[in-house]
């Protein structure tokens, strides 16, 4: 219980410091982000907002992203913390030799790393949600993971709705998927670090480093979702 009750407080402090204000560099990289999308091919773009609609409907509709592993639920939370913390740097791993991988191709695979790396981070995803004891194969738990998804590459106008979704989690017979709008959002967090990935040289180290820091930041909102839906009830 004391090990709850301190990451009950991580978590807490943790969507206090995701919901304040932004600051007055946050608002100057977004009008940079803005010019830079302008320098971004036009394929990129369309390869990215087909990729989030694949991945939307692959999640809901499949068994494509279902871990191979069976999880039994003798384990105490943070047993199932520290596995998570085992299956994040493998995937954090895996993520940054398929960036330097593509990256190292110049334009046409690294392109191609979009939905490589999509369809990385929702195995990722499932394989949390079924060492948490989830039913991964259920449409509601599916949704829960991609709204997890959807927060880590959110905009900061829409972290306090999508958290409060999180923290008061019900399931929910119908949901609507604005799949345009993620891939906006999602587009938004890796435009730089994509564009840079495209240019002979040094596309496979920049690559690598995307992939790896974009792997860490959804296992870290994971894990912070997880611990506001499991240990606030």
């Amino acid at each position: 219980m004391n090990y709850e009750m301190e990451k009950w407080q991580e978590a807490l402090a943790w969507k206090r410091k995701l919901i304040r204000k932004p600051s007055m560099f946050a608002r100057m990289s977004k009008s940079t982000q803005t010019k830079v999308q302008k320098l971004i091919p036009q394929k990129a773009h369309e390869v990215i907002t087909q990729s989030i609609k694949q991945m939307v409907e692959l999640t809901m509709t499949s068994s494509e992203y279902l871990p191979k592993s069976n999880y039994h639920d003798e384990r105490s939370f943070q047993e199932k913390e520290l596995l998570i913390q085992e299956k994040l740097k493998s995937y954090k791993k895996m993520a940054a030799l398929e960036g330097a991988g593509t990256g190292a191709g110049g334009l046409i695979l690294g392109i191609a790393d979009f939905p490589l790396l999509l369809a990385i981070k929702m195995k990722f995803l499932f394989e949390i949600g079924a060492i948490h004891g989830l039913d991964t194969k259920s449409k509601e738990e599916r949704v829960f993971l991609l709204t997890i998804f959807q927060l880590a590459f959110s905009s900061e106008a829409e972290r306090e709705n999508i958290l409060g979704r999180i923290e008061g989690w019900q399931e929910r017979e119908n949901v609507s998927i604005d799949w345009q709008k993620w891939q906006q959002d999602y587009r938004d967090h890796i435009d730089l670090v994509k564009m840079l990935q495209l240019v002979p040289g040094i596309g496979a180290v920049v690559g690598a480093y995307a992939n790896y820091h974009l792997l860490d930041l959804l296992g870290e909102t994971a894990i912070q979702c997880f611990r506001l839906r499991l240990l606030n009830q």
